[in-house]
C-alpha cells in the first residue's frame, strides 16, 4: 500500500512491518503479565512486579508505535493490531495451558484474511 510523504507516494519499508509485528508480540505479553499479576496477592511484591512489567512493556510499545506511524499509513498499521489476539492464544496455550479450539483458529484465519485485504494493493 502506498503512503504519501512530502507529496511523494512511497511504499512502506518491509523492516517497519517486521518491527510492527515484533512490537505486537511484546504488546501481547502485557496481557500475560496482567494475568500473572491477577494471580498474586493484592499489593504484594509480585503483584507490583507484574503490573510494573505491564507499564514498561506498554510504554515501550507506545514509543515504537509512534515511530511506526511516522513511516506507514495508520490504516495499515492499525489493521495489523489484531495479530496480538492471536499471540494471546499462543501465550495462553504455552504459559497457562489453555486449550486452543477450532473456533479460535477460525477467528485467527478471519483476522489474517482481513489484514491481507487491508494491506494488499488494490490495483483497480
Amino acid at each position: 500500500m502506498d503512503h504519501i510523504r512530502n507529496n511523494k507516494v512511497t511504499k512502506p519499508d518491509v523492516r517497519w512491518f517486521i518491527l510492527l509485528h515484533i512490537s505486537l508480540v511484546f504488546s501481547s505479553l502485557s496481557g500475560v503479565c496482567s494475568k500473572l499479576a491477577a494471580g498474586q496477592k493484592f499489593l504484594s511484591l509480585p503483584f507490583f512486579f507484574y503490573y510494573g512489567l505491564v507499564l514498561v512493556i506498554m510504554s515501550g510499545y507506545a514509543i515504537v508505535w509512534q515511530q511506526i506511524l511516522k513511516r506507514m499509513p495508520l490504516t495499515v498499521a492499525y489493521s495489523n493490531k489484531p495479530v496480538s489476539l492471536i499471540w494471546g492464544m499462543v501465550w495462553g496455550a504455552l504459559i497457562f495451558n489453555e486449550r486452543i479450539t477450532w473456533k479460535m483458529i477460525l477467528g485467527a484465519a478471519v483476522i489474517f484474511a482481513g489484514i491481507y485485504l487491508v494491506v494488499t494493493d488494490d490495483e483497480s
